[in-house]
């Protein structure tokens, strides 16, 4: 007889917000080492980065069962990436900070075709006067499956199509460039871009976590 209390008085599932990694969490907040960005942030292609982030949302993708790739982006359009090869901090092999570029739509099955057979993967890209060299020895763009957790609860998946690029900035920094095609579906449509980030390395030091 007092079923009706019972669901009252039931706490609601928790929220999934996603994988959390080196303290980073969806909600969360960094700071970024100052001094490193004022010493490298001349000759690289962002401008006025932010020194505190906010995590405004979390992406996985699975490569294999080992592998993963980590993304926390942020409310200063960017988003750390984290690449992992298993369940512990000891696994993780790379931490960098990218910044999105540009978003170019693609309109046509056409376009989007000669985009995956032809422009992704080249053995250069030039962005804004700049020349990055093919990382990657593959001749079609890396396809993978990103999931999202986004602060409002919803979970989205995004199929993209990458490869990456980097150049020598001197006095040994490196500057990448992430190339990708991103597909999804909304009501059996597809929508698609040309997404290009670049990013450069973070180590332990270079940030903290404030929140």
């Amino acid at each position: 007889m007092f079923d009706w209390f019972k669901k009252k008085t039931t706490p609601p599932p928790p929220v999934d917000k996603g994988p959390e990694c080196l303290g980073l969490r969806l909600g969360g907040a960094f700071e970024l080492d100052d001094l490193k960005l004022k010493i490298i942030e001349p000759v690289l292609t962002i401008e006025g980065a932010s020194r505190t982030q906010l995590i405004k949302a979390v992406g996985e993708v699975q490569l294999d069962e080992q592998t993963r790739i980590l993304r926390y982006y942020t409310d200063d359009d960017g988003f750390i990436q984290i690449l992992t090869h298993g369940p512990s901090e000891a696994d993780i092999s790379e931490v960098k900070l990218y910044y999105f570029y540009e978003s170019r739509p693609i309109d046509t099955d056409a376009q989007w075709q000669v985009l995956l057979d032809n422009q992704i993967v080249q053995a250069q890209w030039e962005l804004d006067d700049q020349t990055f060299d093919k990382v990657w020895d593959n001749s079609r763009p890396v396809a993978m499956t990103e999931k999202t957790w986004l602060e409002n609860g919803t979970i989205s998946e995004t199929d993209q199509f990458v490869m990456i690029y980097d150049r020598d900035c001197g006095e040994g920094v490196f500057e990448s460039l992430l190339v990708s095609g991103e597909e999804k579906i909304y009501h059996n449509q597809a929508e698609r871009c040309l997404a290009l980030s670049t990013g450069f390395d973070l180590s332990p030091t270079d940030f903290k976590l404030i929140g």
